[in-house]
């Protein structure tokens, strides 16, 4: 493993970084907030046709740029450190994964061209209500009907499921259970039988929909009944994906606290000179570097598709969302009183880092899979 970026991709980070502060500065991200498709369509296009974002992790022969989880990583890094209020984790990571993993060529042709260009918004179905993310828990159910399947049933916290044009639904085969039935279905959100209906989140920046399924009809990838192992893989890419644009916003979040504490003044110092915030300050560094080091060796074993890929998904997600916690914490009790403020950014900060904490599972969860994974026995 090589502990040091390339300069292409230092080069990448740089470009991206240049531009998401010319385009995302933080008035703009409270002014999407407000909106009810919640970005900005002319920014989504530049994405996807001045920069490829969109296509990072598709290969070239279905219209992407070929890269590794290792650019992706960069770039979720770098919008996570911006608040970039967009469906790009949804469409770019969660359904391309899927659809690499679980899809064959054919398909893989289908639907990945108009997701690389950002044409198509695609998201990821798996949570239900009441449910988790294990595949085994699926109930919603895929009937067999003709050449496709028809489902039924209702899909909750479907990352931008109100601006997806295509869903990539994880359903079970009837009579099935566990691991067994498990199927990946592509739903298209503008036919029959598909309603999203977009739910309040403490995060405002990313929005999510409940979506319900009445006899939709969907067409399975791969192998109907066959796709847990897919599933899994997806969701684990998720969890890196997900832990990388945390350790970004931990990062972000640090910078402002410590800019603050150098341009706020008391009894006519400093508040950075004070001890009790050097030491929160310095906590907090330690917490977040460990925090982008578990993160960038996930993105690695990812890009290399090693075998420790399981268990760097749930370290990175643990770890990476304690850090983030605890940075966008700290940062709103060194703003103060000002850091409660919807006026001011540090909120933000916080309510992305508890709400990015327990997607796909929270820190808890994540440790007992870690400690299962290799084959700690639960106390």
């Amino acid at each position: 493993m090589d502990f040091a970026f390339s300069e292409e991709q230092e080069a990448f980070r740089e470009t991206l970084r240049r531009f998401l502060e010319e385009k995302c500065p933080i008035t703009e991200v409270f002014r999407l907030i407000e909106t009810e498709e919640g970005r900005d369509p002319a920014v989504w296009k530049q994405m996807g046709e001045e920069l490829g974002l969109q296509g990072l992790l598709i290969p070239e022969a279905h219209g992407g740029q070929g890269f590794t989880f290792l650019e992706l990583g960069i770039a979720l890094e770098e919008m996570g450190r911006v608040l970039l209020p967009s469906p790009f984790f949804a469409s770019a990571c969660l359904a391309a994964s899927a659809i690499l993993a679980a899809g064959d060529d054919a398909q893989r042709a289908e639907w990945l061209p108009a997701i690389a260009s950002g044409e198509s918004v695609a998201s990821l179905a798996v949570l239900e209500p009441g449910g988790t993310w294990e595949p085994s828990a699926l109930a919603l159910e895929a009937r067999p009907d003709g050449d496709g399947f028809t489902l039924h049933g209702e899909k909750t916290c479907v990352l931008d499921g109100c601006l997806a044009d295509v869903l990539v639904v994880a359903a079970r085969l009837p009579g099935s259970e566990g691991d067994d039935g498990v199927s990946l279905l592509v739903v298209r959100t503008d036919g029959p039988g598909v309603t999203a209906e977009a739910i309040p989140t403490l995060d405002p920046t990313r929005k999510q929909a409940r979506v319900r399924f009445d006899a939709a009809r969907g067409t399975a990838l791969g192998a109907p009944g066959e796709s847990a192992p897919a599933l899994r893989a997806t969701l684990h890419r998720a969890a890196i994906g997900l832990a990388a644009e945390m350790a970004g916003g931990a990062q972000r979040a640090l910078d402002m606290a410590v800019a603050y504490a150098r341009e706020r003044s008391q009894f006519a110092r400093p508040i950075g000179s004070f001890q009790a915030i050097k030491h929160k300050a310095a906590e907090v560094l330690l917490e977040v570097e460990l925090a982008r080091s578990a993160a960038w060796w996930a993105c690695w074993t990812a890009a290399e598709d090693n075998e420790e890929c399981t268990e760097a998904a749930h370290l990175a997600k643990a770890v990476c969302a304690d850090a983030y916690m605890r940075a966008a914490a700290e940062n709103v009790q060194i703003h103060g009183g000002i850091g409660f403020t919807w006026e001011a950014a540090p909120h933000l900060y916080f309510r992305r880092a508890k709400v990015s904490g327990i997607l796909f599972g929270d820190s808890v969860r994540h440790r007992a899979l870690l400690a299962d994974s290799i084959g700690i026995p639960a106390s």
